[in-house]
């Protein structure tokens, strides 16, 4: 949280990035106090470089209604590894590496791989990168566009 605070959300806001005023203290403490919430960070040369809040008990999938499925509550990459911010650069990988690793959790429990979220508009381009089937606007989520992977196979 030390990282977020003290040096990603400066930039985030100084670039205009929507994630910038999310609060990353608050997701750990829901994670650390309820079973359905996990938190995740990346560190490498003892920086954070990404972050991700999973929810894995309430969601179901898009698809197939009756299936449970992991859903991405945020994930986000530090400043200094997303592209449009940093080109090249510093780390490459990291919001992809947190998105697979999402997809491991749903395997470890019994949802087959199904992965859900809402992007954030700067994000779209991003998740259709990474083949997450994209399935519209979402009116409930202030229109933000849903992309959900199905059962692995």
């Amino acid at each position: 949280m030390e990282d977020f605070e003290a040096l990603w959300k400066g930039i985030l806001r100084a670039t205009a990035q929507l994630d910038g005023d999310w609060s990353w203290d608050y997701k750990l403490r829901r994670g650390n106090q309820d079973a359905r919430y996990e938190s995740y960070a990346i560190e490498v040369d003892s920086l954070t470089q990404g972050l991700m809040f999973l929810e894995t008990q309430w969601h179901r999938s898009q698809l197939q209604p009756r299936a449970p499925l992991v859903y991405i509550e945020a994930l986000a990459a530090a400043p200094w590894n997303r592209r449009q911010l940093e080109e090249p650069p510093y780390l490459r990988g990291i919001g992809r590496t947190l998105l697979l690793f999402a997809r491991q959790r749903s395997l470890e429990l019994g949802y087959g791989g199904r992965v859900g979220l809402h992007a954030l508009p700067d994000s779209e381009a991003f998740y259709r990168r990474n083949q997450m089937p994209e399935y519209g606007a979402d009116p409930d989520k202030e229109g933000l566009v849903y992309f959900e992977y199905g059962v692995l196979r």
